[in-house]
């Protein structure tokens, strides 16, 4: 059975979120909605209507798509000290190319985000870490798409030192959910190329805020 768009996790969090901060609700249109395999909600593009507290109208369309996580994982080459990252790439629809982007995914229901976080990097990369060797970068969630959509991200990172051969046996490697429509190739690069490579903010972001927390950069 589908879930109702109202009765979901992450509409709930949206309307909670827009009453907190002072807006009227007046209705919302569900124009499309995608559902999960198992019949949750995934997420939702709806037309609201809604008045500020200042007065006027906000601008209605958004997509609904709850938290999400992001994990840069680190190999720490254990004789040299060089640093690579373990990055997932898939084709996106925002051009249809192949992106390079850290292991990442939505936080469903009463889900914590560092569980997630572990569970996306198992999934995506086939490692396995524990809650533990993850770090996370901010308390408050993050939104990227302020004007469209209300995703609100939490970001994280995870070191291990490896030798060579322990990390070769997590490039290239085919993982992903199949019912999740997921096709997803594991690629290990140096830290310096991934700036390159990667070409998405929340990417980049990700590598930025792991810098600041190793006290390399000051943002």
């Amino acid at each position: 059975m589908k879930e109702k768009l109202t009765e979901s996790h992450k509409y709930r969090v949206w309307q909670r979120n827009l009453l907190r901060n002072g807006l009227t609700i007046h209705g919302v249109e569900e124009l499309y909605t995608k559902h999960r395999h198992n019949g949750e909600v995934l997420f939702s593009l709806v037309n609201l209507d809604a008045s500020l507290p200042e007065g006027g109208k906000i601008l209605p369309l958004c997509m609904i798509k709850g938290e999400v996580v992001t994990v840069l994982v680190c190999f720490i080459e254990k004789e040299t000290k060089e640093r690579f990252l373990l990055l997932v790439k898939q084709r996106r629809i925002c051009d249809g190319s192949m992106l390079y982007e850290h292991p990442a995914g939505m936080v469903d229901k009463d889900d914590k985000p560092l569980a997630v976080a572990v569970k996306e990097v198992k999934e995506e990369t086939g490692l396995m870490v524990t809650e533990e060797q993850i770090i996370a970068l901010n308390q408050e969630p993050l939104y990227p798409s302020t004007g469209t959509c209300d995703e609100a991200m939490y970001f994280f990172c995870c070191e291990l030192e490896m030798s060579h051969s322990e990390m070769d046996a997590y490039h290239d490697k085919i993982m992903g959910v199949e019912h999740e429509n997921e096709s997803i190739i594991t690629e290990i690069v140096p830290l310096k190329d991934a700036l390159r490579l990667i070409t998405n903010t929340n990417g980049l972001l990700n590598i930025y805020m792991y810098l600041q927390y190793k006290g390399e950069i000051r943002i």
